[in-house]
């Protein structure tokens, strides 16, 4: 059996928030706000721990960590959001839209994993106060972060190989303002 792309369409429209003018450009200076208060609150955060020697402890290199998902997760997204509000366009192509949802998983899975950690983190700091230096010693931090980057990238990929597998019609609308995994499977033939 001979593997090809099923797929019959180019791009695919984004319906977005609201059809309604009036209140594009006040999504687009609410979004925006909220885009770039994330970013620079992450930023500032990877810069405090990475500056001070005294937070170079795993919750902080967690913490760190935590914030660069957090940045190139809502870079993922809103970015294109904003583009669309602003231009009044609502076409994505398909390849733009399987990077979107393979990134987008990486990334909020990659939460999900650095929560877990630092959960852990915290149960040693707590329950083995004494041996907390010997378990989480940076080699095992730096494992357990790569580990899970590793995880996710692998998830990702075969969930877009997948997706890849699908059929799409022409001219398909996605409720969404970004594309997202659970969508496409709505709208997929």
């Amino acid at each position: 059996m001979e593997a090809e792309n099923h797929t019959c369409v180019s791009e695919f429209l984004l319906l977005g928030l609201s059809e309604d003018p009036d209140l594009q450009p006040i999504l687009f200076g609410l979004f925006l706000t909220m885009y770039l208060v994330t970013v620079l609150g992450n930023l500032l955060i990877i810069l405090a721990v990475s500056s001070d020697s005294h937070l170079h402890t795993p919750m902080y290199f967690f913490l760190s960590n935590l914030s660069l998902a957090d940045i190139c997760f809502t870079s993922t997204t809103v970015p294109k959001m904003l583009v669309n509000i602003q231009t009044q366009n609502k076409d994505i192509s398909y390849t733009e839209c399987l990077t979107q949802v393979c990134f987008f998983n990486i990334f909020v899975g990659m939460d999900g994993f650095l929560l877990t950690i630092m959960a852990f983190d915290r149960f040693v700091a707590i329950c083995h106060p004494l041996n907390y230096t010997v378990i989480m010693n940076p080699q095992l931090c730096v494992l357990l972060v790569l580990t899970s980057w590793l995880i996710m990238f692998w998830v990702s990929l075969i969930h877009i190989l997948l997706l890849n597998r699908l059929t799409f019609s022409a001219g398909t609308e996605i409720p969404h303002f970004f594309c997202e995994l659970a969508q496409l499977l709505k709208v997929a033939d």
